[in-house]
């Protein structure tokens, strides 16, 4: 599905069928925080990559906003005003000053607060499908400034591929690399982690005696991405807020072991946890290392992915 213009349109006509919109999760090869900022954020410098976990959202015309969702997360998710969904459905109908009425629905398979950036994604998707379905007009650009002001991945997941992050992960640039498949494995773990809270442990441990070790700067990470191989990357993959979600969730340090000692070429906490993630050396590879850690009952669930992946479209 694509805008519909008419012959003498100025403006793209509004969208009277549903409007389905898929979205993929990310996940941070690289993340390096500093120091928190005046006005409460930390400065970032990340590299996001979005894998073959997606979410989708479906936008039908309504005389209210209105929300409801099958899925993960279904019966304990606010379906409220603190919806990232229904902020970025009102944020996006103030910008264009048109009624925020909608009739949404999500189907949700990305884990809540599991750092894989579930609701930024979602955000992305509503505000790709209530553009079309008002027909606002408004370009992927102008739509990745509202979603700045909503969460600092909602820019990202709007894009997809893989991308350098910074400010506080809101200024997006694409990085140029021949196209590569990279094959992941992604641990679910039980619950989820606060992400405010991962990063106050984070602050909390660097004002200790023995600080973790801030990661480098993302050039090698760059630079692994354009040698094309999944050893080179694997060594260059690496996550400042990682010691901070063991130190929250010491279980997770037994996790990341297990994918290593099954063949993983590195393992990762995903973004601020308490997902885990494995580069592999290949499809059949993440197929056998996720079968490992599912025989040994370590996560809730461990699945295979892919990336990169295009950000939010339309199916």
């Amino acid at each position: 599905m694509t805008e519909a213009w008419g012959p003498d349109d100025d403006e793209p006509r509004r969208h009277h069928g549903p409007v389905r919109v898929r979205v993929p999760a990310k996940i941070n090869m690289h993340l390096g925080v500093g120091p928190l900022r005046p006005d409460g954020y930390h400065e970032l410098n990340t590299v996001y990559h979005a894998i073959s976990l997606f979410d989708e959202l479906t936008a039908r015309p309504g005389d209210t906003l209105a929300l409801t969702m099958e899925g993960e997360g279904a019966g304990s998710l606010a379906l409220d005003e603190t919806n990232l969904i229904i902020r970025a459905a009102r944020a996006l109908a103030a910008r264009a000053r048109v009624p925020a009425h909608a009739r949404l629905h999500l189907r949700k398979t990305i884990p809540l607060a599991a750092g894989l950036a579930g609701g930024s994604a979602d955000a992305a998707a509503t505000l790709l499908a209530c553009d079309l379905l008002w027909g606002t007009g408004m370009s992927r650009d102008e739509l990745a400034e509202i979603g700045a002001t909503l969460g600092s991945d909602v820019p990202f997941l709007l894009h997809g591929g893989t991308a350098l992050g910074t400010g506080h992960g809101e200024s997006v640039s694409p990085i140029l690399a021949r196209p590569t498949t990279w094959h992941w494995v992604v641990a679910v773990a039980d619950g989820g982690l606060s992400t405010p809270e991962v990063y106050a442990k984070l602050d909390a441990l660097r004002e200790s005696p023995f600080p973790p070790k801030a990661v480098p700067g993302a050039d090698d990470l760059m630079s692994a991405l354009r040698q094309r191989d999944p050893a080179v990357l694997g060594a260059a993959l690496a996550n400042d807020l990682q010691p901070a979600a063991i130190a929250l969730r010491p279980e997770l340090s037994g996790v990341l072991e297990a994918g290593q000692e099954a063949g993983a070429l590195a393992a990762l906490v995903s973004g601020s946890g308490p997902t885990c993630v494995f580069l592999a050396a290949g499809a059949a590879d993440a197929e056998r290392i996720a079968g490992v850690l599912n025989a040994a009952g370590i996560c809730r669930e461990a699945v295979t992915a892919r990336g990169p992946m295009p950000g939010a479209r339309v199916t």
